[in-house]
């Protein structure tokens, strides 16, 4: 077979093209497997993140190894950094643990095992789709999705059967052999298909039909580890400057380390098939060579990471403070939607913005519901299109978790933190349309609220946020501790709302029935911030159920009777 005529090219694309999407398609399903029965541990593996860099890299590693795809896991990152729960310097070692991590891929498709590929997909499938429990099921999507991966394979290396005697393809794969070629061509791949995986199949496809030789291979894998950095770069756009940092640290690792070893792929060639043997195929050595080159550079490089993290600072300085409250959602990336563990993470994260904007509301609105204008009042109004947009995102965001493969405890986490953000969203609400109400009947009815009454509301609205800020806290860290003072508050806001009523009633007695519309502004502004303390209360009852499941829900009794309870159910 000497010229394209002779070739059934639409055959050879075919078989390709479907062999390479069944191949990344059964990458994701071992992924989401893999995902949700070991998201929780990952999520908390980042969270207790040490300043010890080897950690660090041993952690990027492993969340990468389940997430197969390092670009993802220097998104992940990015929440923590912003979060201020993780230092540049920290981020640096899991980067480069990422990219060890990615070494999994290559020496999972470099075994020979796809006469097993089709047994395996059909012990995947029955368990996924006729099995019980969740977890039975997702044990067999994972089945299912290795062998999807190499049923892929097998297709992708059968097509490219054909060119095993096709002059002119043989000529364009020996000048891969030039690893500066062979670098631009894995890197501009990659960064077409923002799948670094995808290449690693074709290329171990073509050196299992011998189309493909050792260095040539080892050249268009490193090309491979700058094309990925493509993807970073996409996530980072739009984004805060911690997110740029990171990307900016993926791109620069993998180009310093590739620029370290291009003049050396024959020497690296060489030893890992003198170290495999002749009884190692190419495929096999072209996985070994990614896999020593990706362990090397992480060990050389993890000595640097303080010079690292100072060049990127200065290459990528963080922009000044305006003042401006933004709108948009901070954590809510899409990639990590695919790690439902660590997007519910970032949702908890989000919320905690969305408290941010009920508290500037809480804020403002008791001085414009007491003496404020009706433009002071527009002006608290407004801020609750802020909370609902946001809160929106966050519904939508959700959803989108939701379509991924979820284990038990993040559909309840799902439940609990949609709860929460629900009574941040309903806190507003009371803000927008009851208390700012209050404040406009107050102007039309020229009422003067007295300094000492004015002083009881004062500090009854200042341990109400108090409760707020508190709840807030527990949620973000996720610390029982502080969410059980928020359900300890309740006894001193009982006592203080009895109070005001007292005082109240006191002075409605002693000056008549010329007092009664003041009375009642001052009971419904009170009313409703003990309202208000109640939703915060269910928030840290969030918090603390998580810990102790047998809680969740699980009101006082004085909950059940009070009216903030009794509003929620009617709505």
């Amino acid at each position: 077979m000497s010229n394209g005529a002779e070739l059934d090219i639409f055959t050879i694309i075919a078989g390709l093209g479907g062999g390479l999407a069944i191949f990344l398609f059964g990458l994701e399903q071992l992924s989401a497997g893999l995902k949700a029965v070991a998201g929780e541990k990952m999520k908390t593996i980042l969270a207790k993140l040490t300043s010890n860099r080897f950690l660090g890299m041993a952690t990027g590693a492993f969340v990468t190894a389940i997430i197969q795809s390092s670009s993802v896991t220097t998104v992940l990152v990015v929440g923590f950094i912003s979060a201020g729960l993780m230092k540049l310097s920290q981020s640096i070692g899991i980067i480069m643990g990422a990219n060890v991590g990615t070494t999994i891929t290559a020496q999972l498709i470099a075994f020979k095992i796809t006469h097993f590929a089709m047994i395996m997909v059909a012990i995947g499938f029955f368990m996924l789709f006729f099995g019980r429990g969740n977890k039975f099921k997702l044990y067999g999507n994972m089945i299912m999705g290795v062998g999807l991966v190499f049923l892929g394979m097998n297709l992708m290396s059968d097509a490219m059967y054909p060119l095993r005697s096709y002059e002119p393809f043989l000529d364009l794969m020996v000048s891969m052999e030039n690893p500066f070629l062979g670098l631009l061509v894995g890197a501009a791949f990659t960064a077409l298909v923002q799948s670094s995986a995808a290449t690693t199949g074709i290329v171990i496809a073509l050196a299992t039909q011998g189309l493909l030789s050792l260095p040539g291979g080892i050249a268009l894998i490193f090309g491979a580890n700058v094309g990925t950095c493509g993807t970073a770069i996409l996530a980072a756009i739009g984004k805060p400057r911690e997110a740029l940092r990171a990307a900016v640290v993926h791109v620069l690792f993998n180009v310093a380390g590739v620029l370290l070893w291009i003049g050396f792929v024959d020497q690296l060639a060489s030893f890992v098939h003198k170290i495999g043997g002749v009884a190692n195929s190419t495929a096999r050595d072209i996985a070994n060579a990614h896999t020593i080159f990706n362990i090397a550079n992480a060990f050389i490089f993890i000595w640097f990471v303080t010079p690292f993290a100072k060049l990127v600072e200065r290459l990528v300085p963080l922009e000044s403070e305006t003042g401006k409250i933004s709108t948009k959602p901070k954590y809510l990336d899409e990639p990590l939607i695919s790690t439902p563990s660590i997007a519910l993470n970032a949702v908890r994260l989000e919320i905690g913005e969305l408290g941010k904007h009920v508290q500037r509301m809480m804020q403002a609105i008791l001085p414009a519901t007491l003496t404020g204008t009706n433009a002071s009042l527009d002006k608290v109004a407004d801020m609750d299109s802020n909370v609902d947009s946001l809160h929106m995102a966050i519904l939508k965001y959700v959803r989108k978790i939701g379509a991924q493969s979820l284990g038990e405890e993040d559909m309840r986490e799902v439940v609990r933190l949609m709860s929460a953000a629900n009574h941040i969203e309903n806190i507003g609400d009371l803000i927008e349309t009851d208390l700012v109400q209050i404040g406009r009947r107050r102007i039309e009815e020229r009422i003067h609220v007295s300094p000492e009454t004015t002083r009881l509301l004062k500090s009854f609205h200042n341990k109400v946020d108090h409760s707020i800020e508190l709840a807030l806290e527990a949620l973000i860290n996720e610390d029982v501790e502080i969410a059980h003072k928020v359900i300890d508050m309740k006894h001193t806001i009982a006592s203080d709302a009895t109070a005001i009523s007292a005082f109240g009633a006191t002075r409605l007695l002693a000056e008549g029935e010329n007092r009664h519309h003041t009375y009642s502004r001052e009971m419904e502004t009170m009313e409703r911030l003990q309202r208000i303390y109640y939703f915060a209360k269910r928030i840290a009852k969030g918090v603390i159920a998580k810990a102790d499941s047998h809680e969740l829900e699980n009101w006082d009794e004085d909950d059940q009777d009070h009216p903030a309870v009794q509003a929620q159910t009617a709505e």
